[in-house]
């Protein structure tokens, strides 16, 4: 089907993390599951010499997955795990089906490529710093007053904190051309250029929604952060923080992903 770039109001932006929210309490073990999956087979895969690049290759269908399922959920159909690689399973032996996997494939294949070349230059300005940090962290090691000074040491250092700013700062630039694009591919029929071109131009024209979506997403996760900490300090169980964010997390993660669809509805229309 042909798309329409339509004019978006601001407040849409809150609008689609109110309407991910809301959907997802629709149907929230579904939907949890379709992470849930993709988070255990990214797992197996690290397991595999290149899995880390299969991992970043898979974002980009985790993206148009949870549009087919958000779609789907909202019409009363099924919601599984499946529909994160329908795309690639889809139309089966019908070329315009391929074509539009293949572009799709291709969509992976550079966004992948870009994000190392991110990768290789985030690590080249902060000369691994990050990844020690990131050690330190998971590992439990930053509490530990051995390794408390190395991170402070760390969280100090400009050269680590120009590497995040080069790190986070090239990969939100990098997200505004693929934000739109796998949908535009799969729904739309667009080639690999024109989705990348296509997103950007919707982004930007719809750039005041955005920045009100990425305020309503820093206002929920700050307003859980607060509550949370001062319900558990009321307690005397601060130590059950860390506990209650894990489900959060997991929650917040698949309430954005549901809103991507909304982002789209709005911006292009509803695919036929």
């Amino acid at each position: 089907m042909t798309f329409h770039l339509h004019e978006v109001a601001p407040r849409q932006g809150i609008a689609w993390t109110r309407e991910g929210f809301r959907a997802f309490f629709k149907r929230p073990m579904a939907l949890a599951s379709l992470f849930i999956s993709f988070m255990f087979v990214g797992v197996l895969a690290m397991a595999l010499p290149a899995g880390g690049l299969l991992l970043v290759l898979a974002l980009p269908l985790l993206s148009l997955g949870y549009m087919i399922a958000t779609r789907s959920a909202l019409a009363g159909g099924p919601v599984h795990p499946g529909q994160l690689i329908e795309p690639l399973r889809a139309g089966a032996g019908q070329p315009e089906a391929q074509r539009r996997r293949k572009s799709l494939l291709m969509l992976c294949a550079l966004y992948a490529l870009v994000t190392l070349l991110i990768i290789w230059l985030s690590n080249s300005i902060d000369g691994g710093r990050f990844d020690r940090l990131q050690e330190l962290m998971a590992g439990g090691q930053g509490t530990d007053s051995a390794n408390e000074a190395e991170v402070q040491r760390l969280l100090a250092d400009p050269a680590l904190v120009n590497g995040l700013l080069v790190r986070f700062g090239l990969a939100a630039l990098l997200a505004i051309p693929f934000w739109h694009a796998p949908a535009l591919v799969w729904w739309g029929g667009q080639g690999l250029a024109q989705s990348l071109f296509s997103s950007t131009l919707a982004v930007w024209r719809t750039k005041g929604a955005f920045f009100m979506y990425g305020v309503a997403w820093a206002l929920v996760v700050g307003a859980f952060g607060i509550i949370t900490a001062t319900v558990f300090s009321l307690i005397g169980a601060r130590q059950l923080v860390g506990v209650a964010a894990m489900p959060a997390a997991l929650m917040f993660t698949v309430a954005f992903y549901v809103s991507l669809y909304f982002s789209f509805v709005d911006t292009f229309g509803q695919p036929e």
